[in-house]
């Protein structure tokens, strides 16, 4: 399990938004790769560093984190999680800039954000896996400007405030920190006439479609990722990806646990006592149970292999299979009196697990009468 974000800081719980920068930005140049050149464990650490710092410095990430933990930041929307430390500097380079050999200089083309969608199946498509169509919303390059966010007629221009570099360096005494231009916000150029369409961004939001393979076996909750359909990159690089959120909807007759389906079947007293043969259904059709005499009401029976698959293992679930004992709620004249016929049988001829529990009622009630009449007897008595 990874540590906790705050720990990782060295930092309280109710830190401040500068003193979470402050903070990581020490743990960024103690821990930095040209500091400590072949020390795995110290990149191991700047890594962890910038992935608490890029949950806790994110008001929305943070209050998330602070209510889920981990879990609350794990996928789309979530902690970046960062695996290359070039990626780090990219994304922080502003915070130390070229403190330690001028790396955060580099501008990188990052991955464009991931999008979500949601997707609805039956449980039969969650069995046997489907193709669906999915509807969601992503940026795509402006028609009017073709994406350059400059109003017809006109075009970019490099930025005056950092001279087209994207970024801006400020110096206190013997430390230099670089952040991103304030003017053009990192992009090296400004637009002096907009897009009236895009308003300047190059980019409008758009309702597009896609197919999604759905694997056999996907359970409620779960997300199957279509790579390539999320946001452009506004670095140039590689757009993001969707993620389908996978709900199932009910099924009238199965419950399903994992791999395994549930189906509560009613039967009667006579199929219980006597015993029978059930016609279950199946997500493959009919299916026969052998029910044994002497069956108790909730007792539960497997049919081997006719659940469902699950993507991450080979094999098919199990059909469980609960027999409940049904009682009616009107007979007909002749029910009532073979019933009525079977009833005094009873009185004769008491199941042995039966009269175990008549006798404790009995022996109950005796001791209960005993104790009511030491009770008033005790009552009654004169006080010497």
């Amino acid at each position: 399990m990874p540590r906790d974000y705050y720990e990782v800081l060295e930092i309280d719980r109710s830190a401040s938004p500068d003193v979470i920068a402050t903070s990581y930005r020490k743990l960024a140049i103690q821990y930095h790769p040209d500091k400590n050149p072949g020390n795995e464990d110290a990149i191991a650490r700047f890594k962890e560093a910038a992935d608490a710092f890029d949950v806790l410095s994110d008001p929305e990430k943070r209050a998330r984190y602070d209510r889920f933990g981990h879990a609350g930041v794990n996928g789309p929307g979530g902690g970046h999680h960062f695996s290359d430390v070039e990626d780090i500097f990219s994304a922080f380079g502003d915070l130390f800039g070229d403190l330690l050999g001028g790396r955060g200089n580099r501008r990188r083309s990052r991955k464009g954000r991931d999008v979500r969608c949601d997707v609805s199946l039956t449980l039969q498509e969650a069995a046997s896996g489907t193709k669906k169509a999915v509807q969601f919303q992503r940026h795509e390059p402006c028609t009017t400007c073709h994406g350059s966010g400059a109003a017809p007629g006109s075009n970019r221009e490099t930025c005056s405030y950092c001279g087209g570099h994207g970024q801006v360096v400020q110096q206190a005494g013997i430390v230099r920190v670089q952040t991103v231009c304030p003017a053009c916000h990192g992009e090296g150029h400004s637009v002096s006439t907009p897009c009236p369409a895009c308003r300047g961004s190059g980019q409008i939001l758009k309702r597009v479609k896609a197919d999604v393979e759905i694997p056999a076996g996907v359970d409620d909750g779960m997300q199957v990722r279509i790579s390539g359909q999320g946001e452009p990159s506004a670095t140039g690089g590689p757009p993001g990806d969707c993620y389908c959120f996978v709900s199932i909807l009910p099924h009238p007759l199965f419950e399903r646990e994992g791999q395994h389906l549930i189906c509560r079947m009613p039967i009667t007293y006579p199929q219980a006592v006597l015993g029978c043969t059930l016609e279950v259904p199946t997500l493959n059709g009919r299916s026969e149970l052998v029910v044994p005499h002497g069956t108790q009401t909730g007792n539960v029976f497997r049919l081997k292999q006719q659940g469902m698959p699950d993507p991450r293992v080979t094999g098919l679930g199990d059909m469980l299979v609960q027999v409940n004992i049904e009682v009616p709620k009107k007979v007909t004249e002749e029910e009532e009196h073979l019933l009525r016929k079977l009833s005094e049988l009873e009185h004769t001829n008491v199941a042995p697990a039966r009269m175990n529990f008549i006798e404790k009622v009995k022996e109950y009630f005796t001791h209960h009468d005993e104790a009511d009449e030491k009770s008033h007897a005790d009552q009654d008595s004169p006080v010497l």
